[in-house]
């Protein structure tokens, strides 16, 4: 998808949760996280939330094609401790995924290096001498026609690290539009969701698990 034709959908804002410290919502597929460069670029969930939420500060990100659930912090002493939190991988974050093909064995974990492909920006790329850590556990759900459905629980957060992950053990996302091929690549969007966030609530440091539904 080239930045001319962005056509972010026009839905409500999905909220998950909200509370004097934190917002939870489900971003969806086809927004950008924060605005990109260019006023046709300036639609995203960041600003759609502080329309909302006047106070809300960004925490992380998923990509444009990436639906699914989202923390924002929405006090700058949250902001900092959940920051925290994904700086250390104390978040647990797990994905669902339809994948091309049929994933055998149904557990297992990629642990590939990736790198940014600079002549090819924002593609990323596996780089065993520089490349940065990158490791993804998978678990099958199902078997489905021609794929599988898998949930991921990516140990780092790299950027497209579960799409190129896929694609390097062969099973790329249905849908992928930079990574996928031929069939794969025949999806109405890229069928990739982040289920659940498991975090410490800034306030007290209470484990706390929240969900989006997965909507393919």
């Amino acid at each position: 998808m080239t930045d001319a034709a962005y056509a972010p959908p026009d839905v409500p804002l999905a909220v998950i949760h909200a509370d004097h410290e934190i917002l939870l919502v489900d971003k969806p597929a086809g927004l950008l996280s924060v605005p990109g460069k260019g006023a046709h670029l300036a639609d995203c969930l960041l600003t759609r939330v502080q329309a909302a939420y006047p106070q809300a500060l960004l925490v992380h990100r998923l990509d444009r094609d990436t639906s699914g659930i989202m923390v924002f912090a929405l006090t700058p002493q949250a902001q900092r401790h959940l920051g925290l939190q994904f700086e250390r991988r104390h978040v647990k974050k797990a994905y669902v995924a339809r994948v091309w093909g049929r994933m055998e064995p149904k557990t297992g974990t990629v642990d590939l290096p990736l790198i940014v492909d600079w002549p090819n920006r924002p593609l990323q790329k596996v780089d065993f001498e520089t490349g940065r850590p990158a490791q993804t556990d998978w678990r099958v759900m199902r078997y489905e026609d021609r794929a599988t459905r898998v949930r991921l629980f990516p140990k780092t957060g790299r950027s497209h690290q579960l799409r190129i992950h896929m694609r390097e053990i062969g099973h790329p996302i249905l849908g992928d539009p930079f990574y996928a091929e031929g069939q794969a690549r025949d999806a109405p969007r890229l069928m990739l969701h982040a289920e659940s966030l498991k975090l410490r609530h800034p306030d007290g440091g209470i484990g706390m698990t929240f969900r989006a539904p997965v909507p393919f």
